[in-house]
């Protein structure tokens, strides 16, 4: 077959799964509000913890850091599919191609090592407390979200160069959601065999060491939350982790998916769910399974929102919630 690469100046077309849906105008009405929702919540938890002084702590730094890779995967995606959709064209361009490969790459290797770090971060505030500040103290935690975007960008930008520098055969549809690199070596015109092994292993390897390092970690949290004698601190603990536990569940249960089962488990079809379910699904819950469990987040979401409500308002909205707390020493509290 006839050999093109980007010198040519043709692009690939993405036939995604808006084209294989039997309903495209309702995903896509659905795709928008997931994205819309993704957008509102990752934005409003990043401005909560950035002003909110008693967000300023480690576990909510690297909550920020979580819910900025969220925002930035889903719009490296989901915009350029709905307009797509709308336009009727699904062409990205050789370039655009490389660059959404390797942000999506960089993006997801992020949060995969970010999860890590931060069941780190619970297994020292529960089973180390009192050498928390000086085990997660700043300098530590900057280091933490350095190393994850440093290695997944070096690591993106590897199987980027690789896997874009193969010969394309003249069927150029990329029959997914976006440019993997799965989805892209199916149009190679060579032997990419021993590459797709190279990248299954390195596959393995970033999503295995991560996740058993939070398996470690849970597995010595519970061990210490069985062991505390208070009924109220076991259920803190427990409440404070599963916000973590159901992220951790969502993002490597995609991902192991995609990059860790046999081809001969794989179908178009499929891989498009699960990209839909990872690239945009999972932003927009993320935010929401940490805030709706988190009573720190929601107390300082109403302090930022109350700053941008009037007096009155803001009075009628305090008297609100007070009169429905029934301890007398919270109300003091409040009051």
């Amino acid at each position: 077959m006839e050999l093109w690469n980007s010198t040519l100046g043709r692009g690939f077309i993405l036939v995604g799964i808006l084209s294989d849906s039997g309903s495209p105008e309702l995903l896509c009405a659905t795709l928008a509000v997931l994205y819309t929702l993704a957008l509102t919540s990752n934005g409003l938890l990043l401005l909560v913890i950035t002003m909110d002084a008693r967000l300023h702590v480690p576990m909510y730094l690297l909550l920020g850091q979580l819910s900025l890779m969220d925002l930035l995967f889903t719009s490296v995606v989901t915009p350029k599919t709905l307009t797509d959709f709308l336009r009727r064209e699904n062409i990205i361009s050789f370039g655009g191609c490389a660059l959404q490969m390797f942000l999506a790459l960089t993006l997801g290797g992020a949060e995969d090592l970010l999860l890590a770090f931060m069941a780190y971060d619970r297994y020292v505030a529960i089973c180390h407390p009192l050498n928390y500040m000086f085990l997660m103290r700043p300098r530590v935690c900057w280091l933490m979200v350095a190393i994850s975007w440093i290695l997944a960008s070096l690591s993106a930008l590897g199987h980027t160069m690789y896997t874009m520098h193969f010969p394309f055969c003249m069927s150029w549809e990329i029959r997914h959601l976006l440019c993997e690199i799965p989805s892209v070596l199916k149009l190679a015109c060579a032997d990419t065999s021993r590459y797709e092994l190279m990248v299954y292993v390195t596959g393995v390897t970033f999503l295995l060491l991560p996740l058993s390092a939070i398996v470690s970690s849970y597995t010595l949290i519970l061990i210490t939350v069985l062991h505390m004698p208070s009924t109220e601190g076991r259920k803190k603990a427990l409440i404070t982790c599963s916000s973590h536990l159901t992220v951790v569940g969502m993002f490597y249960g995609a991902a192991t998916f995609m990059y860790v089962l046999p081809s001969s488990f794989h179908s178009p079809k499929q891989d498009n769910i699960i990209s839909v379910f990872y690239t945009i699904v999972t932003p927009a819950l993320n935010p929401l399974i940490y805030s709706l469990r988190n009573k720190e987040v929601m107390g300082a979401l109403r302090r930022v929102l109350g700053k941008h409500i009037s007096p009155t308002q803001s009075t009628l909205w305090g008297g609100l919630m007070v009169s429905k707390i029934r301890s007398p020493k919270a109300r003091r509290f409040l009051l």
